[in-house]
């Protein structure tokens, strides 16, 4: 079993405490487990969640202890057979552009929330900022596509950078030289499936091959996070973008 150590605060009546005890579990969080690839079957013997309501009350025991099996998290998210009447609520849709739907903040552990994908929607090649990354799909398909990691590993600035743009960046790109990035693997994830990836197994591109029909894919991720990296495939250039929530909890957030 592969476990991530998670730090409690010991006072809660010292903000300072908090507030290191939290970075401090963060970094446990963030730095462990990191050979675990993902299961592909569910556990034997382990329980299962029969509702959205479950599976999200279990995800808040296990992450409410001091070590979190991230293999039992991976099982849960297995588990759990898609019932859109459950989660209908949360799918909200943009005509330009993937959505990301936050379902359940998990008191700050981790994220839960609904990527909502029109025909053809594709997200830009990014890490996943040291955070673990489960995604199950929910209706539809999603293709994956898995990169290596550029040589050059310098970060630049770009205050128009969008994950869910998926062209160059700015036009400072084309001044870039650098290696186009390498590709490892690409694989389709059907309903019901789920698929693992942290920052030791590369990058990735998540996309809608469907011009007739939409995707919904459920994610989690732990810890939460509010800005990762976009890449350029031709140049590799990497690029620090953030990430934000088109809606929250079902109801949709102010644009910014």
């Amino acid at each position: 079993m592969t476990s991530l150590a998670i730090i409690e605060n010991n006072n809660l009546n010292n903000n300072n405490n908090n507030q290191h005890d939290d970075e401090r579990g963060e970094k446990y969080l963030r730095g462990l487990t990191k050979t675990f690839t993902g299961i592909d079957k569910p556990l034997k013997n382990a329980r299962k969640c029969e509702t959205l309501t479950d599976l999200i009350g279990e995800l808040r025991k296990t992450f409410d202890s001091d070590h979190v099996n991230i293999e039992y998290v991976n099982h849960l998210m297995l588990s759990y057979q898609s019932n859109p009447a459950e989660w209908r609520k949360f799918a909200k849709f943009d005509r330009y552009r993937y959505t990301r739907n936050l379902v359940d903040a998990g008191n700050g552990k981790y994220n839960l929330m609904l990527l909502c994908w029109n025909e053809g929607h594709a997200s830009a090649i990014h890490d996943h900022a040291d955070s673990h990354c489960f995604m199950k799909m929910l209706k539809g398909q999603l293709m994956e596509t898995r990169y290596a990691w550029p040589k050059d590993s310098t970060v630049s600035e770009d205050s128009k950078a969008d994950i869910g743009q998926t062209g160059a960046h700015s036009g400072e790109e084309i001044e870039y030289n650098g290696d186009e990035l390498e590709e490892m693997s690409r694989s389709t994830l059907e309903t019901n499936g789920v698929c693992y990836i942290n920052d030791t197994l590369g990058l990735h591109r998540v996309e809608n091959p469907s011009h007739t029909d939409v995707a919904v894919s459920l994610h989690l991720y732990c810890p939460p996070f509010d800005v990762c990296s976009i890449f350029n495939k031709q140049t590799g250039k990497r690029t620090k973008c953030k990430v934000t929530f088109w809606s929250k909890f079902g109801k949709r957030e102010p644009m910014e």
